[in-house]
């Protein structure tokens, strides 16, 4: 059963990974296949095959891509990580199971919808005559509506917010399933011991879930870089650019509009190595303060 995932891993995972040599290659044409003789006798990048990484360290617009690829990754850690856990938390505390599976259905459902359908309902709501400025101008907040997107400084929370809204009721789905699978005895002990709902959460709870919550936070930040290129491309647009061009927006660019490819496989192959330096550390650091990591 195992073996059409290990095949799908190597065909998918694995075979590309040939495909970094690209990024050490002066100027990679798409004409060329990458097994074949042509593509080993073109000429390699110079500065000792770093060209490419140097062009892009050098890049006007790279503090620019990188604070903006840190700064949306960083909210979300900040906002998107710690949310599902607190959600799990209160809907585990839910004694309706009819109201508590009817809160479950519909903070699930935005997560099987694609980015292209909630992007295109994203920017009906954001438009100056959308549904957002309908509320605050009703609620005396704004005196006339205003397009959203167009703005560069609310691009940031627009992202994280709608992330949160998206994801948030599946990502609490792992950590309901680890709360579900603590001793019930501990509860029980704990009543016994005059212990509220609020202390055994506190001092049962979140230190069974430990282990889970320390395993995707390590993944997280290992997944820093990685600003999630559906949601922010069709939100993107030419006013918001300044805040809204991270590293995966910048790489299509060069890659399918530029057709500068050795160069866009530098900058994937820089966002690798530094996303696997991050994965390292968290997993080094959490593995001391609680000893829990994945490797």
């Amino acid at each position: 059963m195992a073996l059409s995932g290990v095949l799908w891993m190597l065909v998918f995972n694995y075979a590309p990974m040939f495909g970094v040599l690209t990024a050490f290659k002066k100027n990679y044409r798409i004409t060329e296949p990458l097994f074949s003789l042509a593509f080993f006798r073109s000429t390699w990048a110079s500065s000792a095959g770093f060209q490419h990484f140097l062009a892009f360290f050098r890049d006007p617009e790279f503090l620019n891509i990188l604070t903006n690829t840190l700064g949306i990754s960083l909210l979300k850690l900040a906002i998107s990580f710690p949310l599902p856990i607190v959600f799990a938390l209160l809907l585990n505390e839910v004694r309706s199971a009819r109201f508590k599976k009817y809160i479950q259905t519909i903070s699930y459902l935005p997560h099987f919808l694609s980015w292209v359908v909630l992007g295109g309902i994203l920017s009906t709501w954001l438009a100056d005559t959308g549904f957002l400025n309908e509320v605050l101008i009703a609620f005396g907040i704004l005196k006339e509506g205003k397009t959203w997107l167009a703005y560069p400084q609310y691009f940031w929370w627009i992202v994280v917010l709608s992330d949160v809204w998206k994801e948030l009721g599946w990502s609490a789905i792992i950590y309901l399933a680890a709360i579900a699978g603590i001793d019930q005895e501990l509860y029980e002990a704990a009543r016994v011991d005059g212990a509220g709902r609020f202390r055994q959460i506190i001092s049962i709870t979140l230190p069974s879930i430990r282990g889970t919550v320390s395993i995707l936070f390590i993944l997280a930040v290992g997944s820093l870089l990685n600003s999630n290129f559906d949601q922010i491309f069709v939100l993107w647009n030419p006013l918001n650019s300044s805040r809204s061009t991270v590293i995966d927006i910048y790489t299509y660019n060069v890659a399918m509009k530029s057709l500068r490819f050795s160069y866009a496989a530098a900058i994937g192959l820089f966002k690798s190595v530094f996303a696997f330096m991050l994965l390292f550390i968290a997993n080094q650091v959490t593995k001391r303060l609680n000893g829990v990591s994945l490797f």
